[in-house]
């Protein structure tokens, strides 16, 4: 997969690689230490996003470098005349040498330090924020005893004052390179505001990480181009889709957009196919057939445009197929679904159709064998019957599993969820900065895929279409919720008329701008 890099903070990065950048990095740092440069940073935040003069800072420092980064930061804010109170949580002799550094520096600000209990058992402050330095992207085990209470504590406290959190790196308790607690019982910072250093972690954008991280800032600390590899992995976001559809030539007709067909709606599940077939049309497709396995409708009296054909009457061969909306898995299935593998133009597949071939290895083996254009759209349980894995096993590791499914059946994969993921087949990553708990209802998904196949049908790559489908199906909903529809009660109908706008606006509004 090729994709232009825009901007720093797209490109998402593993811990082991921001070690090997830091490694490195740390051998050419100046008399400014890159500690110090952390500090400085998350003091600037800190008073960005609403620290007061007032009431004291509260700062969690930690016993690792994310502990003296809260050190530096307590030292930069001290110096600007705000007060500031530390938990010292590590041993002084386990710190390295610049976060000694950083913590006399601190002292020698006049700092005030409490111990842990004073501060969970004496009577409660009005702070202004909470910094929190316990842990960075180290993290190797599961915050316990009382640090797993101050977090408690501070979550708590944050809630009832309404104050902010920032937290240094990544909320202390998750894992940086999954997005999950450490463990399932683990307590995790519920940060307002993240500020992370070198370069954005993969782990605060996807899974849980999106609930803890809050707001994202992304701090480079001066590091020259040269220390960062090759990514692999990007946040898919709109500035990189603005030039991914181009605009309708006026010598145009319905054939020049493509024809798509919506293969599905088994008996009391006819709907999933609608929502799709209409997903379709409201995404710019040319003609739009809409083949169900139970007795098709006359016509979609909301949108008549669709065309109702009976399953067998389509024919695949120069078709883009969207298969699995309320398809079921019935012998007809089956059958339908081995017909569309073989023969289709270009391929979506979704919902029941993936459950089908999680439990067929022949159809396992002709879709691994499919040259075409083919695009995966699993939610997690879906994708844990395609590995034969466990749901847990699939959340607690996304990227890994979106690249194990787009290997083994050579497809453009996109793993739904908070953060969804999308996967080419060569490995490389995006994960989707759109969404919110609205698309946590039914039918959303059969739009989802109604959307990829409307883009695949007007010729987009097989990954272009499912980040560009992935983005604006997750930017309806936000655009809807901004307006106050939602999240509660959104419906996946009210989405469609959201993302013909905002197909639009990608084209068009981004045209006029140059």
């Amino acid at each position: 997969m090729s994709l232009q890099t825009l901007t720093h903070e797209a490109r998402l990065y593993s811990v082991e690689q921001i070690r090997d950048i830091e490694t490195r990095a740390l051998a050419h740092q100046g008399e400014v230490t890159l500690m110090q440069k952390a500090g400085q940073a998350a003091a600037g935040l800190a008073i960005k996003i609403g620290a007061i003069k007032q009431d004291p800072l509260l700062i969690l420092a930690g016993p690792g470098n994310n502990g003296g980064d809260a050190y530096e930061a307590g030292n930069q804010l001290s110096r600007q005349g705000y007060k500031v109170v530390c938990i010292m949580c590590g041993e002084l002799e386990n710190y390295s040498q610049d976060a000694q550094a950083a913590l006399q520096r601190a002292k020698n600000a006049g700092l005030e330090f409490v111990e842990l209990d004073a501060l969970l058992h004496g009577p409660q402050q009005n702070w202004s924020m909470v910094i929190d330095g316990l842990f960075g992207i180290g993290l190797k085990r599961a915050p316990e005893a009382d640090i797993a209470r101050l977090i408690e504590f501070v979550n708590q406290l944050a809630a009832e004052l309404a104050i902010p959190v920032l937290a240094i790196d990544v909320p202390s308790g998750l894992n940086a390179d999954t997005g999950q607690p450490a463990s399932t019982s683990s307590a995790v910072i519920q940060a307002s505001h993240t500020i992370t250093y070198i370069a954005n972690k993969i782990g605060l954008h996807t899974a849980s990480g999106k609930d803890y991280a809050g707001h994202v800032t992304v701090n480079k600390l001066d590091i020259s181009e040269n220390f960062f590899p090759e990514c692999h992995c990007h946040l898919n976001e709109r500035t990189s889709l603005l030039h991914a559809l181009a605009p309708r030539q006026q010598n145009s007709h319905k054939g020049s957009f493509g024809d798509v067909a919506i293969l599905g709606g088994a008996k009391g599940m006819a709907g999933a196919a609608i929502l799709a077939a209409r997903a379709a049309q409201y995404s710019g497709a040319g003609r739009i057939y809409c083949g169900m396995l139970a007795e098709a409708p006359a016509y979609d009296s909301l949108h008549p445009e669709i065309m109702f054909r009976k399953i067998g009457e389509i024919a695949l061969t120069n078709t883009t197929v969207v298969i699995g909306p309320g398809l079921g898995t019935s012998t007809s299935a089956y059958g339908l679904l081995t017909g569309a593998i073989l023969t289709a133009k270009a391929l979506i597949i979704d919902a029941d159709a993936l459950n089908l071939i999680a439990a067929d290895t022949k159809l396992q083996a002709m879709l691994s064998n499919r040259n075409n254009s083919c695009i995966l759209t699993p939610h997690p349980l879906e994708a844990a019957r395609l590995l034969n894995k466990k749901v847990a096993d699939i959340q607690s590791n996304r990227l890994q599993a979106a690249q194990a499914l787009a290997r083994q059946f050579n497809a453009v994969v996109i793993l739904k969820g908070s953060g969804s993921v999308i996967c080419h087949p060569d490995g490389d990553l995006l994960i989707n900065t759109t969404g919110n708990p609205a698309l946590a209802s039914g039918g959303t998904g059969d739009v989802l895929a109604g959307i990829a196949g409307a883009l695949l049908a007007q010729a987009c790559s097989s990954i272009d279409a499912a980040r560009i489908a992935t983005w604006v199906h997750g930017h309806a909903a936000d655009a809807l919720v901004a307006r106050g529809t939602g999240p509660i009660g959104l419906t996946a109908s009210e989405l469609l008329p959201e993302i013909r706008s905002i197909i639009n606006q990608l084209v068009y509004q981004t045209k006029a701008c140059h």
